[in-house]
């Protein structure tokens, strides 16, 4: 079975709450915060999820990479 990669089900939720819910998932998975507009790195990386968020709620969809 394929790990899961995407949590569209998180889309505008608070980012606490989709931070729990992915580590609850995949504890060895790095979730980071970042503020809607920041510049990221363009490398990819399965063991990270990065949830945009704007006024505290995740606006694009959280995905592995």
């Amino acid at each position: 079975m394929e790990a899961k990669s995407e949590w569209p089900e998180l889309m505008g939720k608070p980012a606490d709450v989709a931070r729990r819910q992915i580590g609850a998932e995949f504890p060895e998975i790095a979730v980071h915060v970042v503020p809607e507009g920041s510049v990221v790195t363009m490398d990819f990386n399965e063991q990270r999820v990065r949830l945009f968020v704007k006024d505290g709620k995740v606006v694009r969809e959280p995905r592995r990479g």
